[in-house]
C-alpha cells in the first residue's frame, strides 16, 4: 500500500479512536456542593443525596463547607474558587442571606447553574437559579403547635438562636409566633435571644434566661447548637423534666434525646432530599419555568424517631449505604 494513503488510515483511525474519550470529557459536569458546614450531620444526608442521584461516569462531585456556620467569609471563598475551576453547576446551603447574594450573582454570571438548598436568597428563581428549601412558615407553626398542646394552651416559652441575617430563622420565629397568637393566647413568649454557633456560649445563654424566668415552661431552639446549649443548662439545673426543649435542626446527639425522652422533640430539615432532587434537577436541561420548591419539615418525637421512614433524617454513616 501506498506509504501516504497508509498515514492517513493510521491518522484517521486514531481520530476515530480519540472522539469518544473527547466526548466523554466534555459530559463530565462538575459539581460543587456546599453546605453550611461540615460539623453538622444533616449536611453529611445532603451529601448522600446528591451523591446518589449523581451518575458517577458523568458527574464529579466536590464537597466542602466551613467547620462552623458563622465562618461566612470561607463560604464565599469556596463559591469564588469553583468560578475560578469553571465547574457546571453549585448547589449551596447558604449560612447567610445577605454576605452570600454577591458571589452567587458571580457565580450565575458565569453560567454556572445555581441550585440553592435549606435556607433561600432574595434573589428571585430562574433559568439558571433554582431553589429546594425547608418550609419554614410549616417549621414555625409545627413548633407552635407542639409546644401548644405539651403545654395544654398555658405557659411561657422563650425562644433561643434566632439568627438575624438568616430569612429562614425569621421566617419560622414570625411564623411560630402568629401560630401561638392564634392558636394559643395563653402561652406567652417571655424571651428571644439571637443565635451563637458555639455550645458553650449558647449553654451561657440559656441558663441567663432560666436564672431570671423561674416559671418558664418551654423552649424553642432554631439551631442545632442552641438546642444543646438549653439542654446543657437545663441538665445543670435538673429542669429536663419540667422544662420541654423543641428545636429545629437535627443531628444524632439531639435525635438521641428525643429517643431518651430528655428533650421533647426535633423539627427536621430533609437535606437528604434536598441533595437527591438538587442532583436531578441538574442532570436535567434548565428549565423556563423557575423552580421554587418547598419541602415540608418532619417532627420527630419519642413516638417515631426510630420509624424506618425517619432513618434519613438522622443517619450518621452513609458510606453503608
Amino acid at each position: 500500500m501506498n506509504r501516504n494513503v497508509t498515514g492517513c488510515l493510521s491518522f484517521a483511525v486514531a481520530a476515530l479512536c480519540l472522539m469518544p474519550l473527547t466526548s466523554c470529557t466534555r459530559q463530565v459536569m462538575k459539581v460543587a456542593v456546599i453546605p453550611q458546614t461540615t460539623g453538622e450531620t444533616i449536611w453529611e444526608a445532603e451529601h448522600a443525596g446528591a451523591e446518589f442521584a449523581a451518575d458517577k461516569s458523568k458527574v464529579k462531585i466536590y464537597w466542602n463547607a466551613p467547620t462552623s456556620e458563622d465562618d461566612i467569609q470561607q463560604q464565599g471563598s469556596l463559591i469564588e474558587r469553583i468560578i475560578d475551576e469553571k465547574y457546571s453547576a453549585l448547589i449551596l446551603a447558604p449560612d447567610q442571606t445577605i454576605a452570600l447574594m454577591a458571589p452567587v450573582q458571580r457565580a450565575l454570571a458565569h453560567g454556572i447553574r445555581t441550585i440553592v438548598v435549606a435556607s433561600p436568597l432574595t434573589l428571585p428563581a430562574s433559568r439558571d437559579l433554582s431553589y429546594i428549601v425547608n418550609d419554614d412558615q410549616a417549621s414555625g407553626r409545627t413548633a407552635a403547635m407542639r409546644i401548644g398542646q405539651i403545654l395544654h394552651g398555658r405557659g411561657r416559652v422563650a425562644v433561643l438562636g434566632v439568627t438575624a441575617e438568616s430569612l429562614s430563622s425569621l421566617a419560622i420565629l414570625h411564623s411560630f409566633e402568629t401560630t401561638l397568637e392564634t392558636k394559643f393566647p395563653g402561652i406567652v413568649i417571655s424571651d428571644r435571644r439571637f443565635a451563637t454557633h458555639n455550645g458553650t456560649e449558647a449553654q451561657q445563654v440559656a441558663d441567663e434566661i432560666l436564672s431570671s424566668d423561674h416559671e418558664l415552661d418551654a423552649i424553642f431552639t432554631l439551631s442545632a447548637a442552641s438546642s444543646g446549649g438549653a439542654f446543657a443548662a437545663l441538665q445543670a439545673r435538673g429542669l429536663t423534666s419540667r422544662i420541654k426543649l423543641v428545636g429545629f435542626e437535627q443531628n444524632v446527639e439531639l435525635a438521641n434525646l428525643v429517643r431518651l425522652g430528655e428533650m421533647d422533640s426535633l423539627i427536621a430539615e430533609h437535606t437528604y432530599e434536598m441533595g437527591f432532587r438538587a442532583m436531578q434537577l441538574l442532570r436535567e436541561a434548565p428549565q423556563e419555568t423557575p423552580q421554587d420548591i418547598k419541602l415540608e419539615p418532619t417532627l420527630l418525637t419519642i413516638e417515631n424517631i426510630d420509624s424506618p421512614a425517619m432513618k434519613t433524617l438522622i443517619n450518621i454513616d452513609w458510606s453503608k449505604q
